[in-house]
């Protein structure tokens, strides 16, 4: 629900006005002066802002000023007189959205208001949208399409999901997957870190806060949860969230209902909960530090990451992807990558996972000077542990080699040789088939 405040000393006027955004399911204040609208301009977050521009005492140009200071987002409509539009365009470069000439309609004003909230909304969502631009899901491998499978299916419902995994696997991605192909997806996706934030500061940043609810809160502040209506709310690291918040959470949830830090206004919640975790929610159950009841709510649908060690086969394309993105971006010399690298790049495990693998991408083309990234030019530490992994697999790895040239060789016979045929049907992509080609000499 928007909020707007009418500051009007007509009387009559100030009703008539109220009333009827009232029916448009609007938040409606009044206030019947100037000094009386800037004090409630600094108590509340509204909207929008209707103000004459003849107010006794001071000038609605006063208001425009105070509600620009304070809410820098706030849409202030200036209503005024015929004799005073001059008055009126200079308080249009001053920040007004737009103004009005008395005398005129509730339904040209009702029609202004809506038009200005249609313009909040455009705003907020390209606001949102420049930070959560959407970023491609690179891999053809057979967990990351079931995944992808999951996600699809999921997004047509209003089912909580909850998304597993270690650190830079791409939860983050799946959740804007979800909620790019769900019917919210006009609607903003909005993040929250629930490990970067202390308790006192997430709450507020979770809920909103009045003003005056605590030593620094000089304004009202809507939440993250009033900022996501009808869209979808990120919670990552939720294991990370203070248990007296997972309270709050648990019943914003159950009655889609909140109210602000400081606040006794109840705020409807129209918002989809997708979150993401690197830690074991069971144990943190049984270890006392997240709570079941809310455990079982935001776990309706669980999706896995594999970590990238478990999905090789992807390795060399994120490779190729990440080469391109940064040559493109910092218009790096190097544009691509050697059979030879690709295979040293596809047996590392990464710890840090698809992070860890765009890190030594953008370190090896910071440092090399070729068009094409070879071998050699991959960090030490890399090949060190792909030596070392080898060296400690020993007859296992031989054994697996040899397994794996069987089932290439059986590919290639059934598809006569055809290689981009052959990594279709072993669900590899067609770069690392030419690399194992290579390296067992078919």
């Amino acid at each position: 629900m928007r909020d707007i405040l009418v500051v009007e000393d007509n009387d009559g006027l100030r009703e008539v006005l109220t009333e009827a955004l009232s029916t448009e399911n609007f938040s409606v204040s009044q206030a019947a002066s100037a000094e009386e609208g800037m004090e409630k301009i600094k108590e509340t977050a509204f909207d929008i802002v209707i103000t004459d521009l003849k107010l006794p005492e001071a000038d609605g140009i006063a208001v425009l000023e105070a509600a620009k200071t304070q809410r820098p987002d706030c849409d202030v409509i200036i209503i005024t007189a015929y004799g005073t539009v001059d008055k009126a365009v200079d308080a249009m470069k001053k920040g007004a959205a737009d103004f009005i000439t008395k005398p005129f309609s509730i339904d040209q004003i009702r029609l202004m208001v809506i038009k200005a909230i249609k313009s909040k909304k455009i705003r907020e969502e390209n606001t949102y949208l420049k930070s959560l631009v959407k970023k491609d899901i690179i891999g053809q491998s057979g967990k990351l399409k079931n995944i992808l499978a999951v996600a699809a299916k999921t997004a047509s419902s209003d089912a909580t999901v909850l998304i597993t995994g270690e650190s830079g696997t791409g939860k983050e991605l799946i959740a804007e997957e979800i909620h790019s192909k769900s019917h919210r997806s006009e609607y903003p996706m909005v993040k929250v870190n629930c490990a970067a934030l202390a308790p006192g500061i997430l709450e507020s940043e979770l809920f909103g806060h009045e003003k005056g609810a605590f030593t620094d809160a000089s304004y009202a502040k809507k939440g993250r949860f009033e900022l996501a209506d009808k869209g979808t709310l990120f919670l990552d690291e939720i294991a990370d969230l203070p248990l007296e918040l997972q309270v709050k959470l648990l019943r914003v949830i159950q009655e889609k209902e909140f109210e602000r830090v400081g606040g006794e206004k109840t705020i409807k919640s129209d918002v989809r909960i997708i979150a993401a975790t690197n830690k074991d929610l069971k144990e943190a159950v049984k270890a006392g530090t997240f709570r079941q009841e809310l455990y079982y709510r935001i776990n309706v649908v669980e999706i896995v990451m594999p970590p990238l060690r478990e999905r090789r086969e992807d390795i060399p394309e994120l490779a190729e992807y990440f080469v391109k993105k940064y040559a493109e971006y910092n218009n790096f010399r190097t544009k691509g990558i050697s059979k030879e690298a690709l295979e040293v790049l596809s047996a590392y495990d990464y710890p840090g996972n698809i992070r860890e693998l765009e890190n030594i991408i953008q370190r090896i083309m910071v440092m090399c000077a070729n068009e094409m990234m070879e071998e050699t030019d991959i960090p030490y530490e890399v090949h060190s542990k792909v030596q070392q992994g080898a060296a400690q697999g020993g007859g296992l790895n031989n054994k697996m080699d040899d397994y794996e040239k069987k089932l290439i060789l059986e590919a290639l016979n059934e598809t006569k040789g055809n290689k981009a045929r052959a990594s279709e049907m072993m669900k590899i992509n067609r770069v690392t088939l030419l690399a194992k080609i290579k390296k067992y000499g078919i």
